[in-house]
């Protein structure tokens, strides 16, 4: 399996403001639920005057080609959750994936301490043994010995620069783990 982040490795936000990366286009997403992220703490009165916002999101559509010509079971791991599939996928071509819930109110569990990210000890729960790659941002040295201490099968945390996106050397990166593997 291949656990995809959004933000991060499909969506270089960290990128300068002004100068979208090479082969991105920009896309303004309103998701339900980032229009209710931007509701929460306005008053009442305000809510039907209060223009809101969407999202600026760079994506690179040979992304999606990309990762499906990978040797994986794609699965998104991102806090867009489902609205991965109702609005990223169909920009980079991708089918409907499962997804990884967090939790039921939205809202990421407390990590573990020492460095680990939220999403490792729910990634290696749900992955249950299984063997998988993970593209991530924010993804360190700790969440990598964390995994390599609770996991019972093989795993490859590639961290992804916000700043550039998949590069081309991260799915060489990608598929030369996965086919050793077999």
């Amino acid at each position: 399996m291949l656990l995809v982040d959004v933000d991060g490795p499909l969506n270089p936000y960290a990128a300068k403001a002004q100068r979208r990366p090479e082969g991105y286009g920009t896309h303004r997403m309103l998701t339900p639920r980032w229009e209710a992220i931007q509701r929460r703490g306005t008053a009442a009165w305000e809510i039907p005057y209060k223009p809101l916002k969407p999202l600026r999101v760079w994506l690179n559509p040979d992304h999606g080609p990309a990762l499906r010509a990978l040797p994986f079971d794609l699965v998104w791991a991102t806090t867009w959750e489902e609205e991965a599939n109702d609005y990223i996928g169909p920009v980079l071509g991708l089918p409907e994936l499962p997804w990884i819930a967090w939790r039921p109110d939205g809202r990421p569990r407390g990590g573990p301490g020492g460095g680990v990210f939220w999403k490792t000890p729910e990634i290696v729960e749900w992955a249950r043994g299984r063997a998988f790659a993970w593209i991530d941002d924010e993804i360190t040295d700790a969440d990598r010995a964390w995994v390599g201490e609770r996991h019972g099968g093989p795993a490859l945390l590639h961290r992804i620069d916000p700043r550039k996106g998949l590069v081309e050397a991260d799915f060489r990166t990608l598929a030369a783990w996965a086919n050793g593997l077999e």
